[in-house]
């Protein structure tokens, strides 16, 4: 049997709200808020709502497929979820990027703001599903939100760190070396610019076969990039603001603002690594465990919010948040109040391709794994015009978010938990999702409220966020067979990113022998140090290279297929009596 066949058996079973008549939308809409069945349906809310001990088995709800008529309760409620399981991963981008580019309150509320609202935007487009002209669409059709890839994340601190090194951005060194980096909002238009014009890669690549791309990059490759940004992430950013900070107070210098953290001037400022500091992380950590051991369904999805909440709610009454800026901030915010210089930084010309490949491959898991657990056939020309319309969609958001002043965006993967979790596939609980994600993004409060967040809780948060990447990464290469030639491919491959990662600034001096180089030579040389210093693109080039080039093993690709075909036929089984029951 093919997975065809899963896709089949899954199909079949019968829609729980599904109408029969078709009826006009005023109806629909009449029918839903007038009538007790149109707001509440039958679904359980107090299985949704209501905290579980872990040993307890309940009554599963029914599955709520792509375009099944919902509850309009359920329907807000199920939005509500994924935006708040969405959130953390959200805010976490501009957080961080605005702390390395030391820019002020303002701009770094406004940059999350900005990127709550594309998001939502975004994410509409990407769950249509527009026709284009022959077998081409835009969008999965898929309850696929989107949101600021992290492979963004580490690769724009990368190209950052290089603009303050060669003097683009501005800094001071103090005579104890301690150096002082100052605001550089135009590193981040350029950033922005250079994104732009490389999104075109992926345009380019969504036109591609999905067969082909698959045959490109294989789990094998999208599991160490994904495997590797998380990792990345763990110590340059989660770890660090779980010790106080990342803005140059880990280093523990003797002179200086950053003698504490996060600033000598700060409300209950510590060096970094204080045991005050690392308690709060912990605490907020604690949580996100104890959310998933007895909190509801709504709550589990909902846990990094909850970490956060916690980590605030003592920290605030500890005297670790400065409330000015929430203070400060509008009510309400919207796009374009702070605007960048969009320009065109070409040593991260390269680095920015190699992110757009990054992304399409990301976009590709989690459509796959989108389609998975909406019950959509995996397989077949259906499946792949909506791995086509996911990645043009990915690449067409990347030039409309630069112009929206946010980083590119991705098919996000948590929302895939949520619906495993609620059995709400539904993508009118999508636009819900949309709708929620955009108002806390208008509402300026909001963005400065998260922005006040203090180090320590959302380090405690965002390491065990940035971990879930890196396990999700190690969940792909789960799929590799582990031949002597994939073992090999893998081992080349880590030798440069784990490597990184452990003796970083080993290839920053590389070119120091070279005599004057021209200035074209000089942004090459630049562009190679990025690629060889940024842990994630180093090894996933690296892999997918070796995997191109070295030839296959025709007695190991055989007997490989032959246990890819009887994991499959033990997944049809499994799924059959799942049908059954």
């Amino acid at each position: 049997m093919s997975r065809t066949s899963v896709s089949s058996v899954t199909k079949e079973q019968p829609s729980p709200a599904a109408d029969p008549n078709p009826r006009s939308v005023f109806s629909i809409v009449r029918q839903k808020v007038t009538t007790k069945h149109g707001w509440f349906g039958d679904y359980d809310y107090g299985w949704l709502c209501l905290p579980s001990l872990p040993s307890a088995k309940q009554k599963q709800p029914p599955f709520y497929g792509l375009d099944d008529e919902l509850p309009l309760l359920l329907a807000i409620a199920s939005g509500l979820s994924h935006s708040l399981a969405m959130l953390a991963g959200l805010i976490v981008p501009p957080i961080l990027l605005s702390g390395t580019l030391m820019l002020d309150p303002a701009t770094s509320s406004y940059m999350m703001s900005a990127t709550l609202i594309t998001s939502g935007i975004m994410s509409l487009v990407q769950m249509s599903r527009i026709k284009l002209w022959g077998g081409y669409y835009l969008g999965t059709g898929l309850l696929s939100m989107v949101g600021t890839s992290f492979s963004t994340i580490s690769t724009a601190n990368a190209i950052i760190n290089a603009m303050y090194a060669n003097g683009t951005c501005p800094s001071t060194t103090a005579a104890d070396g301690t150096v002082t980096r100052g605001p550089c909002p135009d590193a981040y238009g350029m950033v922005l610019g250079t994104a732009l014009i490389c999104a075109f890669l992926e345009i380019g690549l969504s036109f591609l076969p999905p067969r082909v791309l698959r045959r490109i990059f294989p789990p094998m490759v999208t599991g160490t990039f994904i495997l590797m940004i998380g990792s990345t992430l763990v110590g340059s950013a989660g770890m660090s603001d779980w010790g106080g900070g990342s803005n140059g107070c880990q280093a523990r210098p003797t002179s200086g603002i950053y003698q504490l953290c996060p600033t000598v001037g700060a409300p209950h400022a510590l060096p970094w690594g204080s045991p005050q500091f690392i308690g709060l992380g912990f605490l907020s950590f604690v949580s996100i465990i104890l959310t998933e051991l007895f909190g509801s369904p709504f709550l589990k999805n909902a846990s990094i919010i909850v970490g956060l909440a916690v980590g605030c709610i003592v920290a605030g009454a500890a005297g670790y948040i400065d409330g000015s800026a929430v203070a400060s901030a509008p009510t309400i915010t919207f796009l374009w109040v702070h605007r960048f210089k969009i320009n065109v930084y070409p040593p991260a010309i390269l680095p920015m391709l190699a992110v757009y490949v990054s992304v399409a491959m990301e976009a590709i898991g989690d459509i796959t794994a989108s389609a998975e657990v909406s019950r959509v056939p995996v397989e077949g020309d259906d499946f792949d015009s909506r791995i086509q319309g996911g990645v043009l969609s990915d690449g067409i958001s990347g030039i409309i978010s630069a112009l929206l002043t946010v980083t590119p965006m991705s098919v996000f993967a948590q929302n895939n938990g949520v619906i495993s979790v609620t059995r709400c596939a539904n993508r009118t609980a999508g636009r819900w999702c949309c709708a929620f994600v955009i108002i806390f993004g208008v509402l300026g409060k909001i963005s400065a409220l998260f922005l006040a967040i203090p180090n320590p809780v959302l380090g405690g948060v965002t390491t065990f966020l940035f971990a879930s990447v890196a396990v999700s990464g190690l969940r792909v290469l789960s799929f590799v067979k582990y031949t002597r030639r994939d073992r090999f491919i893998l081992a080349a491959a880590l030798s440069f990113g784990v490597g990184d990662l452990l003796m970083p600034g080993i290839f920053t001096h590389l070119f120091d022998g070279v005599k004057n180089p021209n200035k074209g030579l000089q942004g090459l040389f630049e562009s190679i140090t990025i690629l060889l210093s940024t842990p994630f693109l180093i090894s996933g080039i690296v892999a997918l290279v070796l995997n191109l080039i070295l030839p296959q093993d025709r007695s190991q690709e055989d007997g490989d297929l032959e246990d890819v075909e009887a994991a499959q036929d033990l997944e049809i089984q499994v799924l059959e009596q799942e049908v059954k029951i």
